[in-house]
């Protein structure tokens, strides 16, 4: 049993509404937690107990400093611990969160998207691989944005391979970016969402970022860049090769995609399935796998996800 006191009304804020927060954090570990006025009681499974205990503490110290939570931010923070043991409370609101452009603050919602984050801060080039809205590309694009704006790189290029044309944008009707757009579009959606929409419109036209399908890479160097290659699991092999061989001094690269959504014609071998192979263990290379559990949009996409992995499973029986 450990004692823990908190700061006035730490006990109202931390067990949130109808006390959701603490049953949440009771429910992802072996613990129960009472409250004595503004001393709470901790008693449960010793390792759990101390993890909830340097949860408490840093809660108390981070309060007194004049810290604020929200339910959404603290339920957040108690599952990535409860993940990752190693993690605190502290990390999660002081070293995690950042706010690329002065518009949004962005944060981790799991341990997988930190460690992502993490290995973007770590690496000059990246594979984020995992299920639709686990918030590889969300992410990637967020560290671009900071890099661009801490002026880390003076460019921000992001690329997709635009399969559904074959990269043969010709019988499209319009100009070149009427035909490359739809294709671009998750990236803009990504880019305005961080950045304010005429700021964006202004770094696009000077080309301080691009937005391009793929083809537009062949026969560049990229030199003090941030560069994004989404949709990966849609490259062949020797588009692949020529992305990652245009990277050049001062640059980072992200590549990010879903080997389970794979759009290529039959006989073509996925790009990103075989860079696993073959990069995998190249220092300065790193890997981060998502689940369905990272998942960040509404709660029943994690179900759907869920649901359809195992009907693969039993149809491949």
């Amino acid at each position: 049993m450990k004692k823990v006191a908190l700061p006035p009304r730490g006990v109202e804020t931390l067990f949130g509404v109808h006390d959701q927060n603490i049953k949440y954090l009771e429910s992802l570990l072996d613990v129960r937690v009472d409250a004595r006025g503004q001393e709470l009681i901790v008693t449960g499974d010793p390792q759990d107990v101390e993890t909830v205990e340097r949860i408490l503490e840093d809660f108390a110290a981070l309060m007194t400093e004049g810290r604020s939570f929200t339910d959404r931010e603290l339920r957040e923070a108690f599952a990535q611990i409860a993940e990752d043991r190693a993690y605190s409370l502290r990390d999660y609101f002081t070293k995690a969160r950042f706010n690329p452009a002065g518009k949004k603050q962005v944060a981790p919602k799991s341990a997988n998207q930190r460690r992502y984050i993490e290995a973007i801060q770590k690496n000059d080039i990246v594979f984020g691989i995992g299920v639709a809205g686990t918030g590889k590309t969300y992410l990637g694009v967020a560290m671009a944005v900071q890099a661009l704006m801490q002026k880390q790189v003076s460019r921000i290029i992001l690329a997709r391979p635009a399969v559904e044309a074959g990269e043969k944008l010709g019988f499209l009707p319009g100009d070149l970016q009427d035909k490359v757009d739809p294709y671009l579009r998750p990236l803009y959606d990504a880019l305005f969402d961080l950045i304010d929409a005429d700021r964006v419109t202004r770094l696009i036209e000077k080309r301080i970022i691009e937005v391009a399908p793929l083809a537009f890479m062949r026969g560049r160097t990229l030199s003090d860049a941030f560069i994004i290659l989404d949709e990966a699991q849609n490259t062949t092999s020797e588009q692949m090769k020529m992305f990652l061989t245009r990277i050049g001094f001062g640059s980072k690269a992200v590549i990010t995609g879903d080997v389970t959504q794979i759009d290529l014609p039959a006989g073509k071998r996925s790009g990103l399935v075989e860079a696993q192979r073959v990069l995998s263990g190249i220092e300065g290379i790193e890997f981060v796998y998502f689940t369905e559990k990272d998942v960040v949009r509404h709660r029943l996409v994690q179900m759907i996800i869920k649901a359809y992995e195992e009907h693969s499973k039993k149809s491949q029986l």
